[in-house]
């Protein structure tokens, strides 16, 4: 997985495609130009066998160009990253920043496309996509794009449970200061540790644990396995957040028996 930080300091995480989908994506769209520039090139040599030579020629590499930089260029540009191969793959060209790519990335990448892809019959894009952790080819790396996969299997969500033994202390603990960050690691591991090794899991879940202990008070009892104190904090957070959303909702009953505008809002809240 990729991790990339936007300039609004937002930490994303892109799944880059495989190496084997990118070639499939890649076979589709060549296949599709291939045919296309079939079908061009059979319309156009009734009209080139009537003028010169260098015409000829000229008409030929400008039927080329179209099929195989303009229309891969339009259609990235029109679909926000997407080709045919790309669509059958779910897969899609953004930027290295996350965001969709513009006409300039998808003529930068069309541009070198025709030497990486036509021009070395793949050759080159072959060994780049190879030497590249991201699976970049050239036309990636001269445009800074990325080809992430859109279609994932869907993740369930693990709800953290509070462990018995730890459910007086964590109902005491002051966890008011625990940043998100924080949390959402801890959450990622609880949720993600099953398909993890057993050793990385045992040693992120500690280096979670202890960057966490500061912030929480009093500290869990002796001995207290560090995922189990992570599961105690997060499931206190979430009742402890349950309970107060409850008691705003309280509170804006409360209101609404004696403003009728708070009352008109609430009728409109509710489902």
């Amino acid at each position: 997985m990729e991790q990339l930080v936007t300039g609004d300091a937002v930490r994303l995480e892109l799944r880059p495609a495989s190496f084997a989908s990118r070639a499939v994506s890649g076979a589709i769209d060549v296949a599709v130009e291939v045919g296309a520039l079939f079908v061009l090139l059979i319309a156009v040599t009734p009209a080139v066998g009537h003028v010169d030579d260098a015409l000829a020629a000229a008409i030929m590499l400008l039927v080329l160009v179209t099929v195989t930089v303009g229309v891969p260029v339009t259609v990235e540009t029109l679909s926000r990253g997407r080709t045919l191969g790309k669509l059958v793959m779910g897969m899609r060209a953004v930027r290295d920043d996350g965001g969709p790519i513009r006409f300039r990335h998808a003529l930068t990448r069309g541009l070198v496309g025709f030497v990486d892809v036509w021009m070395s019959a793949g050759a080159l894009a072959l060994l780049s996509s190879l030497l590249s952790s991201s699976g970049k080819r050239l036309g990636d790396l001269a445009a800074g794009t990325i080809v992430v996969r859109e279609r994932a299997a869907a993740e369930v969500r693990v709800v953290a449970q509070m462990p018995p033994r730890l459910a007086v202390w964590a109902q005491s603990a002051d966890i008011g200061r625990v940043p998100d960050a924080l949390a959402l690691s801890a959450r990622q591991l609880l949720g993600r540790g099953a398909r993890m090794d057993a050793i990385a899991r045992d040693a992120m879940g500690r280096q979670i644990a202890t960057a966490l202990a500061p912030y929480v008070a009093p500290p869990p009892p002796a001995g207290t396995d560090p995922e189990a104190f992570l599961a105690a904090v997060l499931a206190e957070r979430r009742r402890r957040d349950v309970e107060r959303l409850g008691r705003q909702e309280q509170v804006r009953r409360r209101l609404a028996e004696v403003d009728p505008v708070e009352a008109a809002l609430a009728r409109a809240r509710r489902p």
